[in-house]
């Protein structure tokens, strides 16, 4: 097809400009990322948090900037398909050979689509499919992202020489000590796994930093087979100190849960560190191994292109989400696919005052925040358009009259204008009416002490109702309906005035006044509708969630400027010290 020579001259400026405003944001994002090391050993931990939210906006103002500047370059051109179609070429040559390729083709898509607002994908104008899926490099000429060391000493001598080779400018307490008791447990380990001897050890040679923690991940060979090995570093009273020795892929995946905030890791070649985690954590999804170093952007890219996989290769339909129907979300579901999609509905029953743009806040700062583990990760998605007979009845009807607003429903496609889409959980309430008597009290505990964690962390779920929380795969307690969640800080605690007659008592409203930030801990209990030995398990643990004493305590830690460090892995993989 001939392509008039003014056509070729502005895709190869547009897509000059989106190549550099590429590199400026790939520059920063390395900028702010190798700010870690530093951080972490000046234990500046104020710092690290600055850092984690400023990191979070680097993508989005450098693609909005762009755009502005592609649409004053190309001027009437801006939206000409043919403009675009030429430029996606001029890109792709311009990006060839890069070892970040696959971030780079994401971020023309971003600045494609804030132009256009495509409904669905134009794979004219984006990079879509085999596009994709092209190697950044050819697979062995790349330095590789680990560092193997050889079973050439003893295992506490191999494990000392790995976490020296990370070079921390800062001494350990004990390090020798430290090193025999991981090597210890790994023995054990093998013992009873009846392994074959060492052969080696090899750990990405970038350290992961999040918080107040440094993690080594890396791999132990015995022949041909692989286990997972992970060591968290953290500052002890005089000298960093081996916290933690992980040895299991489900220990491992935790500690990249999508329900944590994301790792600043110094990487160059995004796709081979991704793989080399995939292998040491299998049943992770690519799209999650993306967001947990920090390139979220792309992680929404795998997700989609996982989605119309599945939806390619599958007949099943989008089906409401088990569980209680919520007042602000239409919530559904493909039922053999891990994931919710949540659409805001266009008004809210009542007792909800919350507003759509308060709502969104909402998410917003569950994105910005530390989520502490017990935070589900929500990816935000835009003009998304997916075939009408893939959707029940039930789906269909509910978005016709629910979100309109949001929804247009077409004869053959189904147009969601903007739609929130999270890892998909057992609701707490459901998990509790099938599960065993220890499994119920545990999952009681667990969610008394997410709500802790959320309170050390300055958030306040807002509504507590058991159907509002999730069970992971891992057993663990997660909040995820976020319309009414808060900070802490911004709640007035209070205790429940004492009634002066019976008609008081018995009113049917408050005859005291209560104020819009009012929140009064004495009537939780009586919305979480335990019996039994999950009511009295939670009683024995967390009765001091029942107290405005112990919310004002966590404000005033808040408003001093302490900062807690929710671990990413259980006590009892601590090592202990005397």
């Amino acid at each position: 097809m001939w392509i008039p020579a003014e056509h070729h001259r502005l895709a190869r400026r547009g897509a000059a400009s989106i190549a550099e405003a590429f590199d400026a944001y790939e520059r920063e994002f390395r900028s702010i990322t190798a700010r870690a090391r530093h951080r972490f050993i000046r234990r500046d931990w104020p710092g690290m948090h600055r850092d984690a939210a400023e990191r979070l906006d680097v993508y989005g103002r450098a693609v909005a900037g762009v755009a502005a500047a592609v649409r004053t370059s190309l001027d009437a051109s801006e939206k000409d398909p043919k403009v675009w179609a030429t430029m996606k070429g001029a890109y792709a040559e311009l990006i060839a050979g890069r070892p970040d390729i696959e971030l780079a083709r994401t971020f023309f898509n971003s600045a494609s689509r804030r132009i256009f607002t495509t409904i669905g994908v134009n794979p004219q104008i984006e990079f879509l499919g085999p596009d994709l899926d092209d190697p950044a490099d050819p697979p062995g000429e790349a330095e590789p992202v680990e560092r193997t060391f050889p079973a050439s000493r003893s295992l506490p001598g191999l494990i000392r020489e790995i976490v020296e080779s990370c070079g921390f400018e800062a001494p350990f307490e004990d390090l020798d000590a430290d090193a025999s008791e991981v090597a210890r447990r790994i023995e054990v380990e093998a013992a009873r796994a009846a392994a074959d001897p060492l052969d080696a050890i090899d750990v990405i040679a970038s350290v992961f930093y999040r918080n107040q923690g440094a993690y080594l991940v890396g791999r132990i060979w015995r022949g041909t087979r692989a286990t997972p090995l992970a060591l968290a570093i953290v500052h002890g009273r005089a000298g960093l100190v081996i916290d933690a020795a992980l040895l299991h892929a489900d220990d491992v995946s935790i500690l990249f849960s999508f329900t944590r905030s994301y790792f600043h890791v110094e990487v160059s070649r995004p796709a081979r560190l991704v793989a080399y985690l995939k292998g040491v954590m299998p049943r992770k999804p690519t799209a999650e191994l993306y967001n947990a170093i920090g390139f979220n952007r792309h992680g929404k890219t795998e997700l989609f292109r996982d989605l119309m996989a599945h939806i390619q290769h599958s007949t099943e339909r989008f089906e409401i989400a088990p569980g209680e129907r919520g007042m602000v979300m239409c919530v559904f579901t493909l039922p053999s696919f891990d994931i919710v999609f949540k659409v805001i509905r266009d008004r809210f029953a009542y007792p909800k005052t919350a507003t759509r743009r308060e709502v969104m806040q909402s998410y917003q700062l569950v994105f910005r925040h530390d989520r502490a583990g017990r935070l589900a990760d929500v990816q935000e998605f835009e003009h998304l358009a997916f075939p009408r007979a893939r959707f029940s009845d039930d789906v269909l009807d509910e978005l016709a009259r629910e979100a309109g607003q949001t929804a247009s429903i077409g004869a053959d496609v189904v147009e969601l204008r903007h739609l929130y889409v999270e890892r998909r959980m057992m609701p707490l309430n459901l998990f509790l009416r099938e599960a065993s008597p220890a499994d119920a009290r545990a999952a009681i505990l667990d969610y008394g002490q997410a709500v802790k964690d959320l309170a050390a962390t300055d958030i306040f779920p807002g509504d507590m109702l058991l159907k509002n929380f999730g069970v992971t795969r891992h057993g663990r307690v997660v909040f995820y309906d976020y319309d009414e969640l808060c900070r802490v800080t911004d709640c007035h605690f209070r205790e429940l005035p004492t009634a002066s007659s019976p008609d008081e008592d018995f009113a049917a409203e408050p005859w005291f006044y209560v104020g819009p930030a009012d929140i009064f801990p004495e009537e939780f209990l009586r919305f979480l509708g335990l019996q039994g030995e999950p009511l009295r398990a939670f009683l024995e643990f967390h009765a001091d969630l029942l107290t405005s004493r112990y919310w004002t305590g966590m404000q005033s830690k808040h408003r001093a400027g302490e900062l807690v460090d929710i671990l990413p892995y259980r006590d009892s993989l601590r090592i202990t010290r005397a």
